[in-house]
């Protein structure tokens, strides 16, 4: 089944991409779940290792992000920028731009492009231009030129903002998925105490919009802005 409509039917090459291991989970946990269930070829891309952080280091980041990969049932990998001095520049975006060609990815999933977090906002930007350096010929790139028929930004804001998607993805049947995919990040919410409320909330609280057209409260939703 398409995704409210917006995504193919039939099996799509997607990739998703984020700041740090653990942003997909938390922005879009839910939808990849779904997107991998119903038979779609999902790459989580990372720019950065996320460390260093107060309980990680490089290779207990590995480590999670491999088993909520597992958990979510994708394949994962990293253009290993340094965190907290992502940078738009052309090295950064023809590395992305080879893991999309590599992949031969059709639909791409970025952060929401307003945001308080330098690496989100970098983040969005090298994206965004990758998409285009993809599709270019006679480039010393990595796979086959592709340009992306879809470009999708997702919430893993540090905004406090209202959401204002263009649609939502219902996710209903995932939220366990999503949580679990989050909690085997232990170095950011079962370690540090003040981020355990996350073990509860976020699988409810995260995918939830109350921006629908008639200002109805959508249980158990993911929600984008497309472009």
């Amino acid at each position: 089944a398409a995704v409210q409509g917006i995504l193919p039917c039939s099996m799509a090459r997607i990739a998703v991409f984020g700041p740090h291991p653990d942003d997909q989970e938390l922005g879009m946990g839910g939808t990849i779940g779904k997107l991998v269930s119903q038979g779609h070829d999902v790459l989580l891309l990372d720019m950065t290792s996320g460390e260093p952080t107060p309980h990680g280091s490089p290779e207990i980041r590995a480590k999670e992000s491999a088993a909520a990969a597992t958990i979510l049932g994708v394949r994962r990998t990293s253009v290993n920028l340094p965190n907290r001095y992502v940078e738009h520049s052309i090295p950064a975006r023809h590395a992305v731009a080879a893991v999309i060609r590599e992949h031969q990815a059709e639909i791409v999933f970025t952060p929401y492009f307003e945001d308080a977090h330098p690496d989100h906002i970098a983040t969005t930007k090298i994206v965004e231009d990758a998409r285009f350096d993809a599709k270019l010929t006679k480039i010393d790139l990595a796979g086959e030129p592709i340009y992306p028929k879809w470009l999708f930004y997702y919430y893993c804001t540090h905004l406090r903002i209202i959401p204002n998607p263009s649609f939502l993805v219902d996710t209903t049947g995932f939220a366990k998925q999503k949580h679990d995919a989050i909690v085997a990040y232990e170095s950011q919410f079962v370690v540090p105490e003040k981020n355990r409320p996350m073990n509860s909330k976020t699988a409810k609280t995260i995918e939830r919009c109350i921006v629908l057209v008639k200002d109805c409260n959508i249980e158990n939703m993911n929600h984008y802005i497309i472009f």
